[in-house]
């Protein structure tokens, strides 16, 4: 697998990292998946979510037909239509009416089953949850949905008893504990495989926080010293001159 496609920034030699998160993802979704039902993943930005459902949905294809959406600004349930018909990749127009365009999405699902990654769901009001809702609660569509999103996804859910009921299992992404810094960062890239613990917990404490975002950032300015110096491996020169790019602490 080209696993660029899903890595922060495309950041050059980085390698996706088996995390415990990860792990427990992978269980989830296999299971959500088999029970064709709904799951909720959601935490903090830069947590590793989307990465870590796609790595995860990429080992079920193509036995499992995965169809990927993402919404912004609080989208209506017909404009969660609009998005589902080019999903799924539907020929012609799309219905002017909401009762003739639910049918064709019906039956459209109906074909066979699917698995929906809805990312960035905390952009989805209770009106677009509901929507989903009714598309699941149908019993020909044999849908599983997995739900990624940040804090805010995880509350509008909880607000709407109807669907949250519903959802089979919810995962919270947490960030890197000082331990799974230790021992994840040595492995997601090739600057800090001979780096000294201290370093990196140096960087953690100061710049990173746990965050796998944030660690991809500042490996991106690392490598950019390394190159420019000439130095065989970082120290906290390197180190805070990074941070320094990155706005914080020299």
């Amino acid at each position: 697998m080209n696993t660029s496609a899903y890595q922060y920034g495309d950041l050059p030699d980085a390698s996706v990292v088996t995390t415990r998160a990860l792990l427990t993802a992978r269980e989830n979704i296999a299971d959500t998946v088999a029970a064709r039902a709904m799951m909720c993943i959601h935490g903090g930005a830069g947590f590793g979510k989307t990465l870590a459902v796609n790595m995860c949905l990429h080992d079920l294809e193509p036995a499992e037909d995965v169809r990927r959406l993402a919404f912004r600004a609080r989208p209506t349930a017909r404009a969660v239509r609009y998005e589902l018909f080019t999903a799924l990749g539907l020929p012609g127009e799309p219905p002017r009416h909401p009762s003739e365009f639910d049918r064709l999405l019906k039956t459209a699902l109906a074909d066979h089953p699917r698995t929906f990654l809805v990312d960035e769901a905390q952009w989805l009001n209770g009106e677009a949850f509901e929507y989903f809702r009714y598309l699941w609660d149908d019993l020909s569509t044999r849908l599983a949905i997995i739900f990624v999103g940040g804090e805010g996804c995880h509350t509008v859910l909880r607000r709407e008893p109807m669907l949250s009921s519903r959802v089979f299992i919810w995962q919270h992404f947490t960030r890197l504990t000082p331990d799974e810094v230790g021992e994840t960062i040595p492995l997601f890239h090739p600057v800090w495989a001979d780096a000294d613990p201290a370093d990196i917990a140096f960087a953690d404490q100061h710049a990173a926080h746990g965050n796998f975002r944030n660690w991809a950032r500042l490996t991106a300015h690392v490598r950019l010293a390394l190159a420019r110096t000439g130095r065989p491996r970082l120290d906290r020169d390197v180190l805070r001159w990074a941070f320094g790019r990155l706005g914080g602490p020299v």
